[in-house]
């Protein structure tokens, strides 16, 4: 049996072996403009991730059509609550509306309600983020036309640097937010 002293010294030890992997933030981007909408809030359901863009890792698609971790390279913080996030707040800051993430945090319910479903979400071999997928606008009380529509945005990295990725995607991500705005200002 060790002494206690020993065990407490191994537990330092084992802890500081951690993951010292440098960790990457979606970026905030400034809208192009700030559009015009006929509502005055929205709710961005949580966003639906592949299974490859919800882990932790950034990844990055290989000319052998495999997706691979970049190495060290992680997210910093959980990629499906990073996105949901990030989009709540593009449409905030892209519209006249007032968006949040759910819950809707205030009493009176959300005018709309956003679901986004990415299918692809990916650093491509030819330079391109790639992110597709749909987006539904269900307005329970009828403040805008219902719709689902598809989207396939295709963002231009600067390098395949796990910072280009992060900034491609961020840039992707308020690209998808000025189409929803668009949608929503019809």
């Amino acid at each position: 049996m060790l002494p206690r002293s020993w065990l407490f010294a191994a537990l330092l030890v084992a802890a500081g072996c951690g993951d010292n992997s440098p960790r990457y933030l979606l970026d905030m981007p400034e809208p192009s403009e700030r559009v015009s909408v006929r509502v005055s809030s929205i709710e961005v359901r949580e966003v639906t991730l592949p299974a490859y863009a919800a882990a932790s890792e950034i990844v990055l698609l290989q000319d052998d059509g495999a997706v691979r971790p970049v190495p060290k390279a992680v997210w910093a913080d959980d990629p499906v609550r990073s996105v949901t996030q990030s989009l709540a707040r593009n449409l905030d800051s892209a519209t006249t509306a007032t968006a949040a993430a759910e819950p809707w945090p205030l009493d009176a319910p959300a005018q709309v309600r956003i679901d986004v479903r990415i299918d692809r979400m990916v650093a491509r071999p030819d330079g391109k983020f790639q992110m597709a997928g749909q987006y539904s606008v269900a307005a329970p009380y009828g403040a805008v036309r219902e719709t689902i529509n598809r989207f396939d945005i295709q963002q231009p990295m600067a390098d395949q640097t796990p910072g280009a990725i992060a900034q491609a995607n961020s840039d992707a991500l308020l690209t998808l937010a000025e189409q929803i705005a668009k949608t929503l200002s019809r």
